[in-house]
């Protein structure tokens, strides 16, 4: 299989692809055709089905597809036009090719979650974890999920990735604050995104479910957590109240769709750990999809600059 991340202009690509996205749109002239988002594992692409005929079957948004089209360049960036296409069937494609997925290795990063949870003091703090993680089902879920639609880690096992660093973050910089309890640091850097597992679908759709939507994994974590504690006998008000506060306001700002602003140690720490892994994550990816032959980036929207590419 030719992945997408290898396409050169002229290319002609006769491939099995996700599509991850179809809009039905009119030229300027009226005609009828069809934009298209391409997934593989290694990225995505736009294509064009411009001549909607006999020779483009009945397909939808989420389907596999295999097409034959031609790679073109169009505004600085590859694209394709299609000029065949079917919906795959069983057997056909291979759904490791059209997954994104860590480049970490997963086995290392469970036993990392396990020596923090194992290296927890508090037994009410440590009853909460291992009521999630314990949880094979759960377990499985987490381990397995994206921490993103799209914005970062947005591939299988980007949760845990995520959580993971944040958490080595968190932990590296209890050792540093005096005031900061490492047993919440610890707690709240390996749930703080567990809202994730029920906010985004399973691959390969990786989108907003109707909780996701309405709620958001803030709020749908807060509420595991809470049912969870619930529990767990004698667990202190106050330690619960600690943990729900940084969930609630680990996106840090009202904007950023924190119900409530950091006012603890801990929430101030695992604030700026997410918001520090997720932007530096975010920086690698856009700096590895650039096609730009140059040491700066395009102009990039999230950042509002253009990024210096690392010399490496």
């Amino acid at each position: 299989m030719k992945f997408i991340n290898e396409f050169k202009n002229n290319d002609r690509i006769i491939e099995h692809f996700l599509c991850a996205q179809k809009q039905l749109m009119k030229t300027k002239t009226g005609k009828n055709y069809f934009s298209l988002t391409l997934q593989d594992k290694t990225a995505t692409i736009n294509a064009k089905v411009w001549d909607i005929n006999y020779n483009i079957q009945e397909f939808e948004q989420g389907d596999f597809i295999k097409i034959d089209a031609l790679v073109q360049v169009f505004n600085d960036e590859l694209q394709l036009n299609v000029s065949k296409l079917r919906k795959s069937e069983i057997g056909e494609y291979d759904l490791k090719n059209y997954v994104p997925a860590t480049s970490k290795n997963v086995d290392s990063l469970k036993n990392e979650l396990q020596k923090f949870i194992s290296s927890v003091e508090n037994n009410f703090l440590l009853a909460l974890l291992k009521s999630f993680f314990d949880d094979e089902e759960m377990l499985e879920k987490f381990c397995t999920h994206s921490a993103g639609k799209s914005m970062h880690h947005s591939y299988v096992g980007g949760l845990l990735e995520h959580t993971i660093s944040v958490t080595q973050i968190c932990d590296f910089m209890s050792a540093r604050t005096k005031l900061s309890n490492r047993d919440i640091l610890i707690t709240v850097g390996l749930l703080h995104d567990i809202g994730k597992i029920y906010e985004l679908s399973d691959f390969p759709k990786n989108d907003y479910t109707y909780d996701g939507e309405l709620l958001g994994h803030i709020i749908i974590g807060s509420d595991l957590i809470s049912k969870k504690i619930l529990q767990i006998e004698n667990f202190p008000n106050d330690l619960r109240s600690q943990i729900i506060h940084c969930i609630l306001s680990h996106h840090g700002e009202y904007e950023f769709g924190s119900p409530k602003l950091p006012r603890s140690i801990e929430a101030i720490i695992l604030h700026f750990a997410d918001n520090l892994d997720a932007k530096t994550k975010m920086f690698e990816e856009i700096v590895e999809a650039d096609s730009l032959n140059s040491n700066w980036t395009n102009y990039n929207k999230l950042f509002a600059r253009r990024l210096l590419k690392p010399n490496v």
